[in-house]
């Protein structure tokens, strides 16, 4: 079988693709380009495709049907930027990956005690030789009470790598399960909201969990509230929060992701004017974290996504979306 890479990289995943693909027989194209229409033609003969988060468009999954392209693998857990309805329509399949959730928990965990610390401020005083105390005195996890809304396998890890501060953990998802209630107690999203000093988002892009941070639920938080997003930027109304943290109606916020980041991460852009209005403002908050989407990036989660998009493509099976 014969699989076409895109946005290949060598600096990461090529060890990876030579030994998985070595491995299980699979003949490993390389495309260091991202995904389009025009290069389309280059994954001719190869049974499936593995791409990562760009725009994976109508005209560009029928141009691979043509090809005889049977499978689109994301090595990404996100498949938002499939278009679904393409690939029924194409009798395309679509499979995303799972990867080492310590990845993102250990992140998660790491930017609540950044935030709570105020660890920027720190580090921005630092660089300047400026080694003093007024406006950054910390807050210590263990006396507060932490939010996780979603209780999958990385939210579930998350509240694992909690327990041990001492903190008292709610957590919400409409899927409760037993290892996610060995740490917390599950409520309504309300009472979370209402009751949580911090809240850290692990839920994926739904239409239900669009923009669950709003204008009405951010008057249900409690003021001074810190919120943590390494999951999918559409969870938070950006403009509305940019509002919020003027206000001081939150207090503080660490984003591994924004919306409509697509196209964005992960390109070299000091030099350029990146075109995103919030991502500029948000960045030069002192009270913000503005990270580039590397929650993920670990050498095992590389791994996994590498091996488990050629698994799905030769097996047929995996984490099939449809």
């Amino acid at each position: 079988m014969k699989i076409a890479v895109y946005s290949f990289r060598d600096f990461d995943e090529k060890q990876y693709f030579e030994k998985f693909g070595a491995q299980y027989q699979v003949e490993i194209l390389p495309i260091r380009e991202t995904p389009t229409v025009e290069n389309a033609h280059l994954a001719e003969g190869c049974e499936g495709v593995s791409v990562l988060t760009t725009p994976i468009t109508a005209d560009l999954i029928r141009a691979w049907s043509e090809l005889g392209v049977r499978h689109i693998s994301t090595r990404t857990i996100g498949y938002d930027h499939v278009d679904l309805e393409a690939a029924k329509t194409y009798g395309m399949k679509v499979s995303n990956v799972t990867y080492s959730t310590g990845s993102v928990a250990d992140y998660a965990v790491m930017l609540i005690l950044m935030s709570l610390r105020r660890m920027k401020s720190i580090i921005k005083r630092a660089e300047g030789m400026d080694y003093s105390l007024p406006g950054n005195i910390g807050r210590e996890i263990g006396g507060l009470t932490v939010g996780v809304v979603g209780t999958g396998k990385i939210g579930t890890h998350v509240l694992r790598n909690l327990s041990g501060f001492g903190c008292k953990l709610l957590a919400h998802d409409p899927y409760e399960n037993a290892e996610a209630a060995k740490y917390a107690t599950y409520c309504t999203l309300d009472e979370l909201f209402r009751s949580c000093d911090v809240i850290t988002f692990h839920t994926p892009a739904t239409k239900s969990s669009y923009h669950m941070v709003n204008a009405e639920t951010l008057k249900e938080m409690k003021d001074g509230v810190i919120l943590v997003n390494t999951a999918r930027g559409s969870i938070m109304d950006t403009p509305v929060l940019i509002e919020a943290l003027e206000s001081g109606k939150v207090g503080a916020a660490a984003l591994d992701v924004i919306e409509n980041e697509l196209g964005i991460f992960y390109g070299d852009y000091k030099y350029q004017v990146i075109g995103h209005r919030e991502m500029s403002i948000l960045k030069d908050m002192p009270n913000v974290l503005m990270l580039p989407h590397m929650a993920f990036y670990t050498e095992n989660a590389v791994s996994d996504m590498v091996e488990h998009s050629i698994c799905h493509i030769l097996n047929g099976d995996g984490n099939v979306v449809q």
